[in-house]
């Protein structure tokens, strides 16, 4: 089956046909360091982490570029904000800051690290280059006022609006600046000039005067530095299709690039129900979540749902993670137990089901590709309670081949001393010791001490196994 993707601009899903045979280039709107990262960036940082691994899986050779967005208004504005509350600190140290803030969020639930990963600020001279591109077609103008400002000229660009599919008469006025110079309000802002008041570190100089570039600018100029000015594949969160997105196509089209064959566009976050938005005050923070699950339970848990779909978030959703994790755990530990003495140790094929590389071919289907590891680790715990070793070796391959390639198989050695959170190992602590009294009961033939400690555990939902190596407990479920 051929990799289909669901292209945005399309609105359909096409077959992936890569520019280059066999390469794969990628480019992913980060994120704005202005403040700390959330759940919805956690969210779409690891859909298109899945993306990246799956075509790795699948033979292609991946160049990922995941940018930095570290000059913005919103970054000036909190700067200035914070000085004024007595917490003084320079715009760009609070943008490396949060860039830190995000990185480590990224590490913690095994997000792959981006082939480039370039800063906005490093970029000033092509995102120059493209405006004065603009400006010689007839797409852009510097406004008459003095004031430094350069906008794109809407009106001047018949396809404007080709990506969400709107008219340029239906469009809101741009609201990235003021409409100081423009000669349409929907015009958006290509360079902002130095306003009285800013930071004059905020301030590059250019053929217009001193400024900054505009947002849409800054991405079209890092992905065609760093992937060309044709590449594979654009992604990015479906609240920046537009304006972000819509304008980053039009200028970069009228700019004379053909810049990307495929739109890709992953889901937002709802908070029980609701969107998840600042003015509403349930943004759900990166550190909570962090502290609150294990990082490979965080990992399932933001990349079960469809990349397109809604993620709710509600209380017990990461219970459920941890249950649906823990099943699988359980069945690897007991595989690994059950067949280190049997002729199938270590013989087993790390094999992708047909049914899952199916399902991941089919935009990404990953509900159904884990329903497919869920499938198999039943039938795996089957085999063992049968006895049938061959077969147990065979399913664990295709769990283990199936869980590393979506980042979420809980042995894995990235999860090693991040898996037990500190309620886990407390618990760890109080269950290893009833297994070691109930073993010593066991040796003096006090079975009725043995079995009343396996009954109350049962009934704490605590399973013993007795083998040969010794007891294994697990989680009921």
């Amino acid at each position: 089956m051929t990799l289909r993707l669901y292209d945005s601009k399309a609105h359909a899903l096409l077959d992936f046909t890569p520019i280059v045979p066999g390469k794969v280039g990628i480019y992913v709107c980060g994120p704005t360091v202005q403040s700390a990262p959330h759940i919805g960036h956690l969210r779409s940082a690891l859909a298109y982490d899945q993306l990246r691994r799956w075509l790795t899986h699948s033979g292609y050779a991946v160049t990922f570029v995941r940018n930095v967005t570290d000059i913005d208004d919103k970054i000036l504005i909190n700067a200035a904000e914070s000085a004024a509350q007595g917490r003084p600190e320079e715009w760009w140290a609070l943008a490396y800051r949060v860039e830190l803030e995000f990185t480590a969020a990224y590490n913690a639930i095994g997000v792959l690290p981006p082939t480039y990963e370039p800063r906005a600020t490093a970029s000033i001279p092509e995102m120059q280059a493209i405006i004065a591109r603009l400006i010689e077609r007839g797409h852009a103008y510097a406004a008459d006022d003095a004031s430094g400002d350069v906008y794109f000229d809407t009106v001047s660009w018949p396809q404007y609006g080709a990506l969400t599919n709107q008219k340029l008469d239906d469009m809101a006025p741009a609201a990235d600046s003021d409409s100081r110079g423009k000669k349409d309000v929907r015009d958006f802002a290509l360079w902002k000039g130095h306003k009285a008041g800013e930071p004059l570190s905020a301030a590059w100089h250019s053929p217009w005067g001193a400024g900054r570039p505009g947002w849409h600018i800054e991405c079209s100029a890092m992905s065609t530095k760093y992937l060309g000015a044709q590449f594979d594949i654009h992604g990015g969160g479906l609240d920046l299709r537009f304006p972000h997105h819509e304008n980053e196509l039009a200028q970069s089209h009228a700019a004379g690039d053909p810049f990307a064959n495929y739109w890709l566009h992953n889901g937002l976050v709802a908070i029980t129900g609701q969107k998840m938005s600042k003015s509403l005050g349930n943004s759900v923070f990166a550190a909570d979540l962090i502290a609150a699950a294990r990082p490979v339970v965080l990992r399932y848990y933001l990349g079960a749902a469809h990349y397109r779909s809604t993620l709710e978030y509600h209380e017990g959703a990461l219970a459920e993670a941890e249950a649906a994790v823990s099943r699988i755990e359980g069945f690897l530990e007991r595989a690994e137990r059950r067949l280190a003495d049997t002729r199938f140790a270590g013989t087993e094929e790390h094999a992708i089901p047909d049914a899952f590389r199916e399902a991941m071919d089919d935009d990404l289907s990953v509900p159904q590709a884990i329903a497919v590891i869920h499938e198999t680790v039943r039938a795996g715990n089957a085999a063992l309670d049968d006895e049938d070793f061959a077969e147990a070796a065979s399913l664990l391959g295709q769990v283990l081949a199936m869980t590393d390639v979506l980042g979420i198989n809980p042995l894995a050695p990235e999860w090693s001393g991040q898996n037990l959170s500190g309620a886990d190992r407390a618990l760890a602590t109080l269950v290893e010791r009833l297994v070691s009294d109930r073993e010593t009961a066991r040796k003096g033939r006090d079975f009725a001490t043995a079995d009343r400690i396996r009954d109350e555990l049962g009934q704490a939902g605590i399973s013993i196994e007795d083998t040969p190596t010794g007891a294994h407990w697990s989680l009921d479920g």
